[in-house]
């Protein structure tokens, strides 16, 4: 048996982008998929195409409610059972100045990339930690570990989660407890919330990346960047540069700073 065959995941955001492809991913292997997401058409197609794959169930969440979290997470241990693979992926970007964010902008962000993968792994964690087995998968970003214009709010999000996703690794390990987390800080992906972004650094594709994370978390991996080089270029650069040659390094060498020049976003519809 494979380590995902016969688990029940629960993937956020997982009625589109990343997110839908690793549900579809997970059901090859024979998982029970749970998908949270706040798009109830998003939810209805997904379960609607992958319905001939194995068990998907839907649920509509706004993960930015602490209450809605906490009701749905009652939800699925009364009706499913104990979620065995936590995958927090949902996210949003706001890419402008920081001047320019409105209060609304700089709380929805937190909440939804910071709050909300604390809150939802708080409904899960202890369920696996009394059964000594589970996973909890931690969709950051490398703009948890570098500075960049018109990201300051959603950079602040991902340094976040990456400082507590791998602090709960440490935590689970001191308590000898088998339930393991894997923290992933991929660059931008090319599923349409980053649409406009230009990069001198390759854009990744969706599909690879889902597929590239779904198997961190089957080899237990610990932390993950994707790509793999861009972490430990920049980590390096900024151990040993000072800063401002670290500047002229990353705004002009690798063309970060100026990358949400032309961002549009995702388009609502």
């Amino acid at each position: 048996m494979n380590y995902i065959q016969g688990k029940t995941v629960l993937i956020t955001g997982g009625a589109s982008g990343i997110g839908k492809i690793m549900a579809r991913l997970m059901l090859q292997r024979k998982a029970t998929v749970l998908i949270w997401d706040i798009n109830q058409n998003g939810i209805d197609a997904t379960i609607k195409e992958f319905s001939s794959l194995g068990y998907i169930y839907g649920f509509k969440v706004d993960i930015s409610d602490i209450k809605q979290i906490q009701d749905t997470a009652k939800i699925v241990k009364s009706k499913i059972g104990v979620v065995d693979i936590l995958i927090n992926n949902a996210g949003i970007v706001v890419g402008k100045y920081f001047k320019d964010h409105s209060v609304n902008d700089i709380i929805k962000t937190m909440n939804i990339n910071s709050n909300a993968p604390m809150h939802i792994t708080m409904e899960f964690l202890n369920d696996m930690i009394a059964q000594n087995s589970g996973h909890i998968c931690n969709i950051a970003s490398l703009g948890g570990v570098i500075s960049n214009p018109k990201m300051s709010v959603y950079a602040a999000s991902k340094w976040a989660v990456i400082g507590w996703s791998d602090s709960l690794r440490l935590e689970l390990t001191q308590m000898k407890k088998a339930v393991k987390v894997t923290t992933i800080m991929p660059y931008f992906i090319n599923t349409g919330m980053f649409d406009g972004v230009k990069s001198k650094i390759p854009i990744l594709e969706p599909e690879a990346t889902a597929l590239t994370i779904v198997k961190a978390i089957e080899k237990r991996k610990k932390i993950l960047s994707i790509p793999g080089y861009l972490y430990r270029v920049t980590r390096l650069g900024q151990a040993i540069m000072s800063i401002n040659f670290f500047d002229w390094f990353a705004g002009n060498i690798l063309g970060i700073y100026n990358t949400m020049e032309h961002f549009t976003g995702r388009k609502k519809k």
